[in-house]
C-alpha cells in the first residue's frame, strides 16, 4: 500500500479543468492508496461550511465516496481554506489535522506543513496570517452573511495577487533557517509542504544527519502529488 500527498489545487468555479483533473486523480490514483493527505489551499477560497455551492458539494461527495472505499483522508488548512471546519470535513469523510504534525510515514518520522509559516521573510504576510488564524477573527467573519463573505474572499484574493506581484522572489519562498529550525524542533529528517508553488526535492543536513525537504506543486498546468510507500518516496507530476 501507499500514501499520497497533494496541495494547492486552488479549486474554484472559474477553473473547471482543475476540478475535472482532481476527480480523475481521485478515481484513478487515490482509489488505490491507503491514505490521502491534502496539505492546504485545496480550495482557492473557503467562506464557511454553510456555503452550499455546487463545487463544494461535488467535491464533498467525491471525497466521501473515496473514504467509504476505505481510504483515510486527512486535511490540513492552507492560507486560502483556513475556515474549513468539522461540518464540511465530516461531510467529505475527512479528518482535520494540524499544520506542523509529525507522522510515521512507513518508518520515517515526517513533518507535514502547508508551508506558509516557513516564509518568514514576508513580514506583511505573517502579520496577516496571525490575524486570520485568530479564532475570534474567524468567528466574526463566519457571523457575516454569505454574500459579505464572498465579497471579502474576492477582495482578499485580488489583494494577495497584487501584493505578491510586487514582492521579491526570495521573500515569497521559505526561509532556510526557519526550515532547519522547524525540522530540528520536530526531530525529523523529512519535511513535506506546499504553498510556494515551487515543486522540488531539497537535500539538507539536520542535526548532522542527511535530510530532505520535498515541496508539492500547484495544479495549474500540471498536477502534482507525492507517493510514499515502504520502498521510498516520489514527487510525481503530469500534464492536466
Amino acid at each position: 500500500m501507499h500514501s499520497l500527498f497533494i496541495s494547492d489545487l486552488h479549486l474554484h468555479e472559474s477553473r473547471p479543468q482543475t476540478t475535472r483533473a482532481f476527480f480523475h486523480f481521485l478515481y484513478t490514483q487515490a482509489i488505490n492508496a491507503e491514505t490521502l493527505y491534502i496539505l492546504g489551499d485545496f480550495f482557492d477560497a473557503w467562506i464557511g461550511d454553510d456555503d452550499e455551492s455546487e463545487l463544494a458539494q461535488d467535491i464533498a461527495n467525491g471525497l466521501k465516496i473515496l473514504n467509504e472505499q476505505g481510504i483515510t483522508i486527512y486535511f490540513m488548512h492552507g492560507n486560502r481554506d483556513f475556515l474549513l471546519g468539522n461540518t464540511y470535513a465530516n461531510k467529505a469523510g475527512m479528518t482535520l489535522i494540524d499544520d506542523g504534525i509529525v507522522i510515521d510515514l512507513y518508518g520515517t518520522p515526517t513533518l507535514l506543513m502547508h508551508g506558509d509559516s516557513l516564509c518568514t521573510g514576508d513580514i506583511e504576510y505573517q502579520k496577516f496570517r496571525a490575524m486570520v488564524r485568530n479564532p475570534q477573527w474567524q468567528q466574526q467573519i463566519l457571523a457575516q452573511p454569505l454574500s459579505a463573505r464572498r465579497a471579502l474572499a474576492a477582495q482578499m484574493r485580488e489583494k494577495s495577487q497584487s501584493m505578491n506581484s510586487l514582492k521579491a522572489e526570495d521573500i515569497l519562498d521559505v526561509t532556510p533557517d526557519e526550515v532547519i529550525s522547524q525540522m530540528e524542533t520536530a526531530n525529523v529528517t523529512r519535511l513535506i509542504h506546499g504553498h510556494t508553488h515551487r515543486p522540488a526535492r531539497h537535500p539538507l543536513v539536520i542535526n548532522g544527519k542527511p535530510a530532505e525537504r520535498i515541496v508539492l506543486g500547484d495544479w495549474h498546468e500540471s498536477g502534482w502529488c507525492i507517493k510514499a510507500d515502504q520502498t521510498g518516496i516520489e514527487l510525481i507530476d503530469w500534464k492536466l
